[in-house]
């Protein structure tokens, strides 16, 4: 597995990765909110800050997008969850910023479990996504090394 800073040329497989991760844990999503979504997602690909996670062959697994202290998305091809391409990216992220924040809705159920057991605590919840859609969003944050003085 490497990590590498993304290009715009990663953009269409970052959104099939997102596709199918969305398809496999956010079942709840309406389709209108959902279809709404991927369009705001494929342009946000082709400009934000991704970094990849890749397997041995050079082929795509993972991506984040992580700016200012936030992990902004991170999703892993279903295929591959569970092979460590999601931690490796979390753990990127903290090496960049030990006190990472990131938001996870609620209702997929596998994201603040994910984040949980890599270290981040809740620290707040809304009712409500950043858009306003009724899809409750758990606000979670990593400790920072100061943590882990006691």
């Amino acid at each position: 597995m490497k990590l590498r800073e993304g290009t715009a040329a990663d953009a269409p497989r970052a959104f099939a990765i997102w596709r199918g991760a969305v398809d496999a844990t956010h079942g709840f999503l309406s389709p209108a909110d959902k279809s709404s979504i991927a369009a705001m997602v494929h342009d946000l690909l082709r400009t934000a800050p991704l970094t990849i996670a890749e397997d041995d062959g050079g082929e795509p697994q993972g991506f984040m997008i992580f700016a200012d202290g936030v992990i902004e998305a991170l999703f892993v091809d279903p295929e591959a969850h569970g092979r460590g391409y999601g931690s490796a990216l979390v753990a990127h992220a903290i090496s960049l910023d030990p006190q990472a924040r990131v938001d996870a809705n609620e209702q997929a159920t596998n994201a603040s479990p994910f984040y949980e057991a890599r270290g981040f605590v809740r620290v707040g919840r809304s009712e409500r996504d950043s858009a306003g859609r009724p899809y409750p969003i758990i606000h979670l944050r990593h400790p920072g090394p100061e943590a882990a003085i006691t």
